[in-house]
Parts: structure tokens; C-alpha cells; sequence
């Protein structure tokens, strides 16, 4: 059997099992929890065997001072929120996080098992590409019937997160792929998993999937002479594939000839072209004006948007979450935090950040090496230039979860063949 489908054999007969199902059940939505809850049972049981375990992973405790920084920030927005039951209530379910992530660190303490759940998730992906293309070219998927105006695949037409999803957790696919069969695979994979983020029609995966593109490229090249010919070669493939999808895919040609009306330079072309993101940006920066200490409250945007949209506002009008509610998110990381936790939040978020920066720093270069997927994956979905899930969602903010305690188990597995 090749090592593929040796590395899914070891992770769904191993402790792996249930974090991996956090990503395997991610289309299915609320399913993946039964994964997040298999974890709090397995860290339930691990601190009554040694209630000082900690002590034993750096890792575990990096990962603690992280999701201090994430959940602090959302507790403190929900002392005065807007929606003080909907603040108070996302405080209390992002604790889940704690056992999620730690239970990856104890779970993944040898190189092997990274590396097998690493190709577990890369399998996972390459299921949903293949579903993707199956409905790009027949309109039917495993998901049910394509949506009108993007391809949804496995997700499903009423969830359009097949796109995003696979920018973010694609540094997976294309490492196993590098890894399996070299250069020639990495780049089939690359252009294999590029058809979908294309047609999943999300400008914001496109530009991920570009950055996941140059980091490869920098790890392939390690000089700025070869890096150069490596983005020369990918911008090549992104044009042909571009292209391509311009002649054949009517949902991706529409999708485009919105994008190029930021070159008209109006209000109204950009506006349009943003998808009317731009009047939820003002909105946001209303919101941080009014409450500048501690915002309105996680996850209480949408609550608070009527008050700061102009009259007649689309999302407010036409597209509000419910009664008296609007733009359910700011569709972008900084502002996300700044209207929802305010200054102290950012803070908190920064703070985080650089304890981030410092361990990943101090581990060393072969530690670093190991975990380069899951950083990239990391990286990109924090990227500030771009729009964004809302991080303090259920789903989103899982998946978020979900790769910040991958990392920081991978920062400090044990390398070597050894078993445990």
C-alpha cells in the first residue's frame, strides 16, 4: 500500500482520529463538533491520569497563552454588548478551544504522526476537489446541484465556503504532494486544487490561494533568483487556468467582469465590485468610533450595524440576518476586531501575535521545517490585506482553532522514527 493510504490507516486507527474529523466533517456542519468532543473527552481523561501534565509540553502551554489572547478579547467585549446573551453565550463556546487544542499536542508528540495526519488531511482535500470538478463539468456533486453563480461542491449550495476553506487548508495537499512525487507533484496538486478555488467564485480564497502559491515557491527556491522564476512559473499557470475558466465557465467569467469593475474608480463600480463591502466597512469604522474601549460586543456586529448603515441600506433592507439585525460580520480581520472588542482587543490579538512570532523564532530551523504547512495555512488566513470569515463564528472560528493547536503542537513534536 503506498503512503497515503498507509498514513490514513494509522491516523483513523490512532488518537488522531478525532481531530481529524474536525476537518473531515467540516462541510456537514455541525458534525464537525463530534470531533471537538471526542477531544474534550480525550484531554478529560489524559488530566485525570496527571493533573500536572502540562508541565510536560511547551507546546500545550504556548497554545493556552494564544487562546488567552482570542477568548480575553471576547470577554471582555461582553461585559457592556449590545447583545449581552449572544457576547456572554460565543465567550462560553469558545472555551471548547482549550480541550481541542490541547488534545492535538498530546495526541501528536512524535514527527510520524504529524506527518501522518498532515497526508490525512491532504486525502480529505483531494475528496473535495474531486467532487468540485466532478460538478464544474456535470452540475452535480456529492453537496447536490451547483449554486447559480459559483461552484459549491461537496459544502453545498446554501454553504459557500469550498472555496476559502481550500485556499487555507491547501499548504496540506500541496506538501504531501511535494513530498510523494517531488516537483512534478506539487505542481499537478497545485493546479489541481487551483480549478476549484477559481470556480468556487471567493476573490478572498483567490488571493490566499496566491499567497500559498508564493510561500511554496520561496521553499522550493530559497533564492530570490530561482523564487523569481518559480513566480514566474505560477503566474503562467494562473493565467492558462484563468483563461480557461473565462471560456468555459460562465459562473467564473461573471465572477471577474464583477472584480474588473474596480477599474471604473466610482464609488458605485468599486462598492459593486466589493459586493458591497465597502458600505460594511463604514459601518465598522462608525461602529469603532462609537466604541473605541472595548467594541459592541462578539459577534454583536450584526445587532448594531442598522444603527451606523446609511438609510436604505442593502443588507439591512434586503439581505438582514432577522428582524432589526444587518451584515452579519465585518468581511475583514482588523475591523472584525476593532467593532466587535475594540482597542483592548486588538491589543490582545497583537500581543498574541508576537508570543506567536517569538516561539516559532526560538524553535529552531528543523522544527520550523516541520511545521511550514500549518503555518502557511495560518498565515494566510490571518493575512490583513483581504477579506475574511468572521474569527469568532462557530465555523470559522473552529477552523481557526483548529490550526493554531496544530501548530503549536508542531512546533515542538519529537523528530526521529521512534514510536509511541
Amino acid at each position: 500500500m503506498n503512503s497515503f493510504g498507509t498514513s490514513l490507516k494509522a491516523t483513523l486507527r490512532s488518537p488522531l482520529l478525532p481531530f481529524w474529523l474536525v476537518v473531515a466533517l467540516l462541510p456537514f456542519g455541525r458534525s464537525s463538533e463530534l470531533g471537538t468532543f471526542l477531544c474534550l473527552l480525550g484531554v478529560i481523561m489524559l488530566f485525570a491520569r496527571n493533573l500536572h501534565v502540562l508541565q510536560e509540553h511547551a507546546g500545550a502551554r504556548l497554545l493556552l497563552w494564544l487562546l488567552a489572547a482570542y477568548v480575553g478579547a471576547a470577554l471582555l467585549s461582553a461585559v457592556d454588548a449590545i447583545m449581552p446573551g449572544k457576547s456572554w453565550g460565543t465567550v462560553a463556546a469558545l472555551l471548547r478551544y482549550a480541550p481541542l487544542g490541547l488534545y492535538a499536542c498530546f495526541a501528536i508528540r512524535r514527527e510520524h504522526k504529524l506527518q501522518a495526519l498532515y497526508v490525512a488531511v491532504a486525502l480529505v482535500l483531494a475528496l473535495w476537489c474531486a467532487d468540485a470538478w466532478l460538478q464544474a463539468m456535470t452540475g452535480w456533486s456529492l453537496g447536490g446541484h451547483a449554486e447559480a453563480e459559483r461552484v459549491s461542491g461537496i459544502f453545498g449550495a446554501d454553504n459557500l465556503k469550498l472555496g476559502p476553506t481550500l485556499a487555507v487548508l491547501s499548504p496540506f495537499a500541496l506538501w504531501a504532494a511535494r513530498r510523494r512525487w517531488g516537483l512534478p507533484g506539487l505542481l499537478f496538486a497545485f493546479v489541481l486544487i487551483l480549478g476549484p478555488v477559481l470556480l468556487a467564485g471567493s476573490r478572498a480564497a483567490w488571493l490566499c490561494y496566491g499567497l500559498v502559491a508564493l510561500g511554496f515557491a520561496w521553499r522550493e527556491a530559497r533564492s530570490p533568483l530561482r523564487f523569481a522564476g518559480f513566480c514566474v512559473v505560477a503566474a503562467v499557470l494562473l493565467a492558462l487556468a484563468g483563461g480557461v475558466a473565462w471560456k468555459t465557465s460562465a459562473r467564473f467569467q461573471d465572477r471577474m467582469q464583477r472584480t474588473l469593475l474596480v477599474l471604473h474608480g466610482t464609488d458605485q463600480s468599486i462598492d459593486t465590485a466589493l459586493s458591497g463591502r465597502l458600505d460594511i466597512w463604514h459601518a465598522s469604522v462608525g461602529m469603532i468610533a462609537a466604541h473605541p474601549i472595548n467594541g459592541v460586543g462578539v459577534r454583536g456586529f450584526r445587532y448594531a450595524y442598522p444603527q451606523y448603515a446609511p438609510a436604505n441600506d442593502h443588507f439591512v433592507v434586503t439581505e438582514a440576518c432577522g428582524v432589526g439585525e444587518g451584515a452579519c460580520h465585518a468581511h475583514q480581520l482588523v475591523l472584525e476586531i476593532l467593532a466587535e472588542t475594540g482597542a483592548i482587543g486588538l491589543l490582545l490579538w497583537l500581543a498574541g501575535a508576537a508570543l506567536a512570532l517569538r516561539a516559532w523564532r526560538r524553535v529552531g530551523a528543523v522544527a520550523r521545517a516541520r511545521a511550514f504547512p500549518v503555518t502557511l495555512a495560518l498565515g494566510v488566513m490571518l493575512f490583513p490585506l483581504n477579506t475574511h470569515l468572521a474569527f469568532y463564528s462557530a465555523w470559522w472560528g473552529l477552523l481557526f482553532a483548529w490550526l493554531l493547536g496544530l501548530w503549536c503542537a508542531a512546533l515542538y513534536v519529537e523528530g526521529g522514527d521512534e514510536r509511541a
